[in-house]
């Protein structure tokens, strides 16, 4: 059997079980019933409201999710109505409250004249006006219109944050019961067959495209020059495969981060792996981890076959795929099996963005020895293991032999390598855009450390939770995830690395003046070929220092070393140097640093 029919058949086996992924999207039906909700909601109030107002939706069986979230939705606004109307702050009380305090200051005390019936709600009521309409208390209002100003925002307020946190379900609380919901009241095919469907899915999607990496000639090639029609690919070159291709990651990380219960059908079928890990049913971001990590070995495996004259290139890769299948998914896992918290070794602050959020703080802290040592390891690894390790070996040491993004990268990402922006213009916005996120992460943790100490949400007028929010939503999973990893074939595989990671950042500038390693350059050997700034992935202009016989000392090298696996003469080498002649010859000292490197 010739390799052709190989790869023919890999690829259709591949496309059975990639298209029974897709189909499985969404097949199930969903009835929610009493048993659910109390399973799934632990305040016997809010469980009754649901109950009480979903009566009608008790037992009734809906086709696609879309419906069955719309219902739950519509649930959901009614009884935040419901509790608006009973507990919030109403017209009438404010009228009362402009009433009992007409003598232009305000007081606390004759506007408690407005609470005086005693029952539950109205005891709810005037406690809530304390904490929101306190700072009243004392201040001289010119007219009545002003003080109804100032009442109004008490009101929105109250309900706001009051009401609806306390009585009623927030924004959040509906996100994370929709998910649940719904992946409880899932009735099907795959609900009811789940190791059968995960077998069948993933098994013949990773069979096949074994089978068709494993015999393709063009990776089993000669070493080196690897220039052979990758830009007339309709993969490789921004073609309509590729398109399509980056089109199905964006959605798949939109789903993923903002609507995660649309993909239930998806996170059922990887529960019987999640069981036999860690003791419990899979969420979202376990799904999410172990197709991540089913990618980077499947395609360790192809970059292992395709780079196999390169020493570097097979401990570099082996590297990543160990750290990614160890330490990012399997032991974080184990922890939570033995009641340890969740804790990835080789994840860094500020990448690990979150370290010092309240609750991460608190959940270490609570987990007594072991809670404290992971702890100390987060501080002491970004502290002072960062500038140790960088010092010695510059950031590839984290960036491409340890890194979960960078491994991703790497690997499934390194077909689509040679679309990186090469251009001035590129070069001078990853400049900005790099260091502003590292910027930003910094002054948000600043804040959130602020908030843990002080109690304080507020840091010079700013709403700590609200930059922890923003800094959540647009850079951790818009900047990271859905362009990250969804742009690799419309704009390469380091986009995130390269414009965004705010660690890369950090470690670049220790690389940048404060470490040993370089690419050191024979220009008398080069000829110009080009290979070498085609296969970088971060832009950098690689052939214009080589024909120099220039070190290649960039901030924003990872240290892949595919430039020098791809010269076929052997121009280029990565070295750890003790010497201090770090720019020489390179003109990166005075205004003259990177004359027009990237033209």
């Amino acid at each position: 059997m010739s390799y052709k029919t190989i790869q023919h058949i890999g690829l259709c086996v591949f496309l059975v079980g990639f298209g029974m992924f897709l189909l499985t999207f969404g097949s199930e039906n969903y009835k929610l019933t009493e048993q659910i909700i109390d399973d799934h909601i632990e305040n016997s109030a809010k469980s009754g409201l649901i109950k009480s107002f979903g009566e009608n939706e008790l037992g009734q069986v809906h086709s696609h999710a879309i419906s069955y979230n719309s219902s739950l939705e519509e649930i959901f606004a009614k009884i935040n109505a419901y509790q608006l109307d009973r507990y919030g702050l109403s017209d009438q009380k404010i009228d009362q409250i402009i009433e009992a305090n007409n003598d232009g200051q305000f007081s606390t005390e004759k506007a408690q004249q407005a609470f005086r019936t005693k029952d539950a709600v109205t005891g709810f009521q005037w406690e809530a006006f304390q904490s929101y309409g306190g700072w009243l208390d004392g201040r001289n209002f010119g007219n009545e219109e002003e003080l109804r100003k100032a009442l109004k925002t008490v009101q929105v307020n109250i309900a706001k944050y009051g009401v609806i946190n306390q009585k009623g379900f927030n924004e959040y609380e509906i996100k994370d019961l929709k998910y649940a919901l719904t992946k409880a009241s899932s009735m099907g095919w795959v609900s009811e067959h789940k190791t059968l469907a995960l077998v069948l899915v993933y098994g013949m999607t990773l069979l096949g495209a074994l089978l068709y990496i494993l015999p393709n000639k063009k990776i089993l090639g000669p070493p080196g020059i690897k220039n052979d029609g990758t830009f007339h690919s309709k993969t490789k070159n921004i073609g309509w495969i590729g398109i399509l291709l980056g089109t199905f990651l964006i959605l798949f990380y939109i789903v993923l981060y903002f609507y995660p219960e649309y993909m239930t059908s998806w996170i059922l079928m990887v529960d019987p792996v999640s069981q036999w890990l860690k003791g419990s049913d899979a969420g979202r971001f376990f799904l999410y981890g172990f197709i991540y990590t089913l990618a980077i070995l499947v395609m360790g495996i192809r970059m292992i076959i395709k780079y196999r004259h390169s020493k570097y290139q097979l401990w570099r890769t082996a590297s990543v795929m160990f750290f990614q299948l160890a330490f990012a998914f399997l032991i974080p896992e184990i922890l939570i099996r033995l009641n340890q918290p969740y804790f990835d070794f080789k994840n860094i602050w500020p990448l690990d963005y979150d370290f010092f959020f309240d609750n991460e703080l608190n959940t270490l802290i609570n987990h007594g020895g072991i809670g404290l040592f992971m702890l100390g390891w987060g501080i002491g690894l970004t502290l002072i293991g960062v500038p140790v390790m960088v010092y010695f070996f510059g950031k590839r040491w984290y960036c491409s032999w340890v890194c979960g993004c960078g491994g991703l990268a790497e690997t499934a990402g390194d077909p689509f390598r040679q679309l990186s922006d090469k251009s001035l213009k590129a070069w001078k916005f990853e400049r900005i855009s790099i260091h502003g996120v590292l910027v930003f992460a910094i002054v948000m943790t600043i804040g959130v450390l602020y908030t843990y100490w002080t109690g304080e949400s507020e840091l010079l007028g700013v709403s700590s939770y609200k930059v922890r929010s923003i800094y959540g939503g647009w850079i951790g999973a818009g900047f990271a995830g859905v362009v990250g990893t969804g742009f690799y074939p419309l704009m390469g595989n380091r986009v995130w690395c390269r414009f965004g990671c705010p660690l890369a950042a950090y470690l670049g500038l220790i690389q940048r003046f404060k470490s040993r390693f370089r690419i050191t350059t024979n220009g008398g050997q080069c000829i110009s070929c080009g290979n070498c700034s085609t296969y970088c992935e971060m832009g950098i202009d690689v052939r214009w220092y080589a024909q120099r016989g220039e070190n290649i000392i960039r901030s924003s090298c990872v240290g892949c070393g595919v430039c020098s696996a791809v010269c076929p003469r052997g121009v280029l080498n990565l070295e750890n140097r003790a010497d201090d002649n770090r720019f020489e010859s390179a003109g990166l000292i005075g205004n003259d640093s990177f004359p027009e490197i990237k033209k």
